[in-house]
């Protein structure tokens, strides 16, 4: 509001305060450019007489002053003594699923219902809000919490001694939202250290707080004393319950706590887990372990390695209030002025490899106007690269090394990126070495000091230890008899039981995967025709590729947030399908990763880009050094480890016969809408290697174009 005020007049109507007056009256005073105005109520009033007195003091407030031109609810409370005042745009920003607290009025829900049908955009304070809005109303948007880094930064300059007392910290409302218990049991386990909880306690009885001797409750104190009382902490909490007052919670405090330069420990709160999960100075944690990565926490903070405070800033340098209230305004003008809808030929949904080239050859090849939306906050999908706080450019979501055999595929790229010669290398780690894979004879010369001078000695050697199987039907079946069970498991079980979590039963009966072999000592990871690395990046390459005058670019939106706001003839829908049928049948499962980036003080930390790590022992399944992929020269170095996980983006479609019988459940679906195309791996439940969406997308865009020219020839015949 603050920002709001610096550009048109803000009034902030505040909760009223009941007190023993006569009669109710206003207060109003000036905070910077915000005017606040505060009902006083005398005690006694129900809430009729209450309403009655909200209202008259709102009309004689507003006797002489210009129109209202937005009325903006935080509370659906409030609509009960304004749904008269007029304006020409009214925003519910619902930052919290009120009606899960302790205490909520039983109106509540009735007047939200109310409000919802009359507001013209609603505002949600996370993720995990929006999706339990966005079927009450035809325009939701997400606006999950931002920072004011310059405020919060001011902690760093106040960072404890080592050698004090680790003290820990929350501010914030205490009340039914958070864990207590865990407080007090973090308090006990730890009694050297100082707990502080900064907030007023509200609908809790101050008796009812755990009390010991290390934790200390210390009042609420104002915005601008929250980075002082951050300074004095090495680690900043968040110990929230979890139950229904906390489901839908985007707290405010992560990236603050983050800007303050603190290291955070949280509960799992699926929109912190959601947004900053993968980011090294915020670590998920409930019960037992929350006390241990309180613990991994504080070492963290004390540490000297500052790797993962380089990581926060650069996703707080995205995340600022300035953007968001530039993003509101410009929501609220668009639904207020209501100007014609804007029309599109094409609507693209999702920016990585398959919508941007289907937006590409529409625009291009086409001559269509093409609008292209991505939720994220960049261009280029999962193939995004930047550069880390060290200059070095890495893949945010992993290593992405192009390489295929597709002449045509080839060639379409290079439209747009000079190319970077490069054949991927791949070590595993086995047996406290580490070899080539795929398995060649230099493989089996360093495992088993087997002495092979050439390709037949090394396919003799294969030979002697495979063990047929009468009938092949797993992977395990294929290696197996391929090149025996000792390789199976030293390069193939435990690697794929980490990447995809199944049991031994399952993984002895799963059809994923294969260990290639190589009875020469060709140590290529891929033999295919063409391999090398966009010489500028892979973001670089996409924004080429957009870069045309029939592409408008909508980033940061999603596709329900902006598929009631336009006009288009034709969808290319790239996201995960069973979420465009609004899970009709269910989620299709997938396996997920985490990544954790980090800058080593070292020019190189491994021979090649990327070492697996089979060994079930090893939490991780791979590691990458990005120099070697940009032949970028430093004296530090970026890595990133790879950890499987059962939830957060999907990666992997998991390869199950339900699961495959339950996308086919949709496909039909889809078959059914003649004007949307699904194109790319989540739109088609399918693993693809970024050449076979390039070709899948291509191949879509020339049968989409065949169907439509011959329409058009039988049109014209007729």
């Amino acid at each position: 509001m603050t920002r709001f005020a610096a550009q048109m007049t803000v009034v902030f109507w505040e909760e009223p305060l009941v007190e023993g007056e006569d009669q109710p009256t206003l207060s109003v005073r000036q905070e910077g450019h915000v005017i606040v105005a505060v009902p006083h109520l005398p005690a006694g009033l129900d809430a009729e007489a209450t309403h009655a007195a909200f209202a008259r003091l709102l009309t004689a407030f507003l006797v002489g002053k210009p129109s209202v031109a937005v009325r903006w609810y935080y509370t659906p409370m409030m609509l009960a003594f304004s749904r008269q005042l007029r304006a020409r745009c009214t925003v519910y920003d619902c930052m919290d699923e009120l009606s899960a607290f302790r205490f909520a009025p039983p109106t509540l829900l009735d007047l939200e219902g109310e409000l919802l049908g009359a507001a013209d955009v609603v505002f949600t304070g996370g993720y995990s809000l929006y999706e339990a809005k966005r079927g009450r109303h035809a325009d939701v948007r997400p606006f999950p919490s931002s920072v004011d880094v310059a405020h919060f930064a001011r902690a760093r300059d106040l960072a404890p001694s080592r050698r004090d007392t680790p003290i820990l910290g929350f501010y914030g409302v205490i009340d039914e939202r958070m864990d207590l218990e865990l407080v007090a049991r973090l308090a006990d386990e730890r009694p050297e250290w100082r707990i502080e909880l900064v907030g007023p306690v509200v609908k809790i009885d101050p008796a009812d707080l755990p009390q010991r001797s290390n934790l200390h409750y210390l009042g609420a104190r104002s915005y601008e004393d929250l980075p002082d009382a951050v300074a004095r902490w090495d680690v900043a909490l968040m110990p929230f319950a979890i139950n229904d007052a906390t489901r839908f919670i985007s707290p405010t405090k992560t990236p603050e706590y983050l800007a303050a330069g603190r290291p955070v420990v949280s509960t799992p709160i699926v929109d912190v887990a959601r947004h900053y999960g993968t980011v090294a100075g915020v670590i998920i944690a409930s019960g037992s372990r929350f006390v241990s990565a309180c613990d991994d926490a504080l070492t963290l903070a004390r540490g000297a390695d500052l790797a993962w405070r380089d990581e926060a800033d650069a996703l707080l340098a995205a995340t600022s209030w300035n953007d968001t209230a530039a993003a509101m305004l410009a929501a609220i003008a668009e639904v207020s002025s209501g100007p014609e809808r804007p029309h599109y030929d094409v609507l693209v949904v999702g920016a990585g490899f398959a919508g941007s080239v289907m937006a590409e050859r529409f625009a291009a090849d086409a001559g269509k106007r093409v609008l292209i939306i991505d939720r994220r906050p960049h261009i280029a999908g999962n193939a995004y690269d930047e550069e880390d706080a060290s200059g070095i450019l890495i893949h945010r979501y992993g290593p992405h090394i192009f390489h295929t055999n597709a002449a045509d595929i080839f060639a379409y790229l290079s439209r747009f990126t000079q190319w970077r010669p490069y054949e991927h290398r791949v070590l595993a780690e086995v047996r406290g070495r580490q070899v080539p894979i795929p398995i060649n004879r230099t493989t089996l010369n360093m495992l088993f000091d087997a002495g092979l001078k050439d390709d037949e000695d090394a396919a003799a050697f294969l030979a002697a230890r495979a063990q047929p199987v009468d009938d092949i039907r797993t992977s395990k079946d294929v290696v197996v008899s391929a090149v025996g069970d000792e390789l199976y498991r030293l390069f193939f079980r435990g690697y794929t039981r980490k990447q995809w979590g199944l049991s031994p039963s399952e993984l002895d009966k799963a059809v994923t995967a294969r260990v290639p072999t190589r009875t020469s000592t060709d140590d290529r990871y891929f033999d295919d025709a063409y391999q090398a690395m966009p010489a500028g990046g892979y973001t670089a390459m996409f924004a080429r590729m957009l870069d045309h005058p029939l592409i408008d670019v909508r980033l940061g939106t999603d596709f329900t947030s902006v598929r009631e706001t336009i006009d288009y003839d034709l969808l290319v829908f790239t996201g995960p399908i069973d979420e465009y049928f609004d899970y009709r049948y269910g989620a299709l499962p997938y396996r997920s990763l985490r990544f954790d980036h980090r800058t080593l003080r070292v020019e190189r930390h491994q021979q090649v880009a990327v070492v697996n790590y089979p060994d079930e022992a090893v939490p991780y399944t791979r590691v990458t050094e990005y120099k070697h992929l940009t032949g970028q020269t430093a004296r530090v170095t970026s890595v990133t480890y790879e950890y499987p996980a059962e939830e957060g983006d999907p990666y992997y479609p998991i390869p199950r016969p339900e699961n495959q019988a339950l996308f086919k459940r949709y496909e039909l679906l889809a078959l059914a809408e003649p004007d949307v195309l699904f194109v790319g791996r989540l739109a088609t439940y399918r693993y693809y290697n970024m050449d076979q969406v390039v070709g899948q997308a291509l191949a879509t865009y020339r049968k989409y174009r065949k169907r439509e020219d011959a329409a058009a020839l039988a049109t014209a015949a007729e």
